[in-house]
């Protein structure tokens, strides 16, 4: 069970002071929402922000693109340090051929989905995912309750690739988990709820604390 903290939530100006508080907490990883305002509403960051906190530590960086043409940014991310990319299906009829075009740079290919697109939208590439990123909340906005019937994607997603990583975005709390690990997830993506927690070492013990309850 890995947990990838999103910096979504953060105070903008204080990321890297969150980063560092992440990478102290022993998380697994640091997770980028980059939008665009056009496939969502809000704009937040690119891949300068993402150059300029790679040297707090040697986690994996992956992004999460909600743009249009998402292969416009595979490049400056992949420089920026991103280890992983991940782009809608909702967002380009080339879904195969950006896989593959992620594959042939060396990064890891995921693939993302948002609560109403079915998860058969994803199937005839699912063969080329190292991910599938699953959106549990509407995307765009953090702060989100679970949407619950994405249980149910993620249960499909599951049988069909017992092997792949699918991460999990939005509503992922200490209770929310466990229910998502139950469906198949794998790798769970949180924000908000760890800015709410008394700190961020502590709601990412709690997390981990959940997972470890479920599995014992």
């Amino acid at each position: 069970m890995r947990i990838t903290p999103s910096i979504l939530s953060c105070d903008p100006a204080e990321f890297r002071p969150a980063v560092r508080a992440m990478v102290a907490a022993g998380v697994d990883g640091i997770h980028f929402d980059v939008m665009d305002g056009q496939f969502v509403p809000p704009i937040t960051f690119g891949a300068d922000l993402v150059r300029s906190l790679r040297p707090e530590g040697t986690l994996p960086f992956d992004v999460h693109l909600m743009t249009h043409t998402p292969e416009l940014h595979f490049d400056a991310f992949h420089k920026a340090g991103c280890e992983r990319i991940a782009f809608h299906v909702e967002a380009t009829v080339h879904s195969h051929r950006l896989m593959q075009e992620l594959k042939s740079r060396g990064l890891e290919a995921s693939i993302a989905l948002n609560p109403g697109t079915p998860a058969e939208a994803i199937y005839p590439v699912l063969d080329l995912a190292d991910a599938v990123l699953v959106m549990t909340v509407n995307p765009g906005w953090g702060g989100q309750s679970l949407i619950h019937s994405t249980l149910e994607k993620i249960a499909q997603i599951r049988a069909w690739r017992p092997d792949v990583e699918i991460h999990v975005d939005g509503g992922v709390d200490h209770d929310t988990i466990v229910d998502l690990a139950d469906a198949g997830a794998t790798a769970f993506v949180t924000g908000s709820y760890l800015m709410r927690a008394p700190s961020i070492a502590e709601g990412v013990e709690r997390l981990r604390y959940a997972c470890g309850s479920k599995s014992s």
